[in-house]
């Protein structure tokens, strides 16, 4: 896995600049339908398989955990102590803690992770991506506005052209999202710096480092590789998932129908 991470990285260097599709002022074209292929929306970490939660275990193998390499730079994150007991109670109690669960934005770099594709929108002005989880948006400034009035599940971006890299920097979180199904988490200190470089027309490598002094004892980075849909009908889905969980979101709010408490004759 090790090797085949290095090895990866340095096609960036070895992939002739020409091979890349460009817009006119130059700049990569980012334009399209992108996806993970691989089981980092699960845990960022290495992880064997393993069973359905107990409340998911009459779903056999479909609520099972797959196994996977991980995509964390050193195998681990580093937590501070208090943060790895929070992370395993997270775990734990994943099906009602989880805020996906409640189909609240993923954040930033959940929302890359996700098993749906996602779309960049780019020009010489403007860099857009939209996703199909909850229908989450980021609009990426080009030019920093300041900061927000208000924190938020997807944070601020903003992003600049470091040669052929476009970096994105995402702070601005109001710490409610978690990083994966794991239980991975960060507070609202995070700040997430993004690096997409193209290695073809059809591969991007895509690095994500996370600091947040609240949580972790130092900065960490995940890599991966993103993959371009090539499927001339490709479409961006809407998964407006809150249609799906109201009753476990409002159920409670629910009324008592008028003369249910009354006896029936």
């Amino acid at each position: 896995a090790v090797v085949l991470l290095f090895s990866a990285a340095g096609m960036a260097a070895q992939t002739p600049s020409g091979e890349i599709p460009r817009l006119p002022d130059g700049t990569p074209d980012l334009n399209g339908f992108w996806q993970v292929l691989n089981t980092a929306y699960w845990n960022l970490e290495t992880q064997a398989g393993g069973p359905a939660p107990p409340e998911g275990l009459m779903l056999g193998a479909i609520a099972a955990i797959p196994p996977g390499l991980g995509v964390v730079e050193g195998g681990e994150i580093p937590y501070q102590p208090w943060a790895v007991e929070q992370q395993r109670e997270n775990f734990e109690n994943r099906v009602t803690t989880d805020p996906e669960t409640r189909c609240t934005m993923p954040g930033v770099p959940r929302a890359n992770l996700e098993p749906m594709p996602f779309q960049i929108f780019q020009s010489e002005s403007h860099v857009l991506i939209a996703y199909e989880f909850a229908d989450a948006v980021r609009d990426i400034y080009l030019d920093d506005p300041g900061p927000s009035v208000l924190d938020a599940w997807m944070g601020q971006s903003v992003g600049r052209w470091d040669g052929d890299t476009f970096v994105i920097e995402v702070d601005q979180f109001n710490g409610m999202t978690w990083f994966d199904r794991a239980g991975n988490h960060h507070s609202a200190g995070l700040k997430v710096t993004e690096r997409y470089t193209m290695l073809t027309p059809y591969h991007m490598w895509y690095e994500a480092t996370m600091e947040d002094p609240n949580t972790f004892s130092r900065p960490w980075t995940i890599r991966l590789p993103l993959y371009r849909q090539i499927d001339p009908n490709a479409r961006l889905g809407q998964f407006k998932c809150i249609e799906f969980v109201e009753e476990l979101m409002y159920g409670h709010l629910r009324k008592t129908p008028v003369g249910a408490e009354q006896e029936q004759p």
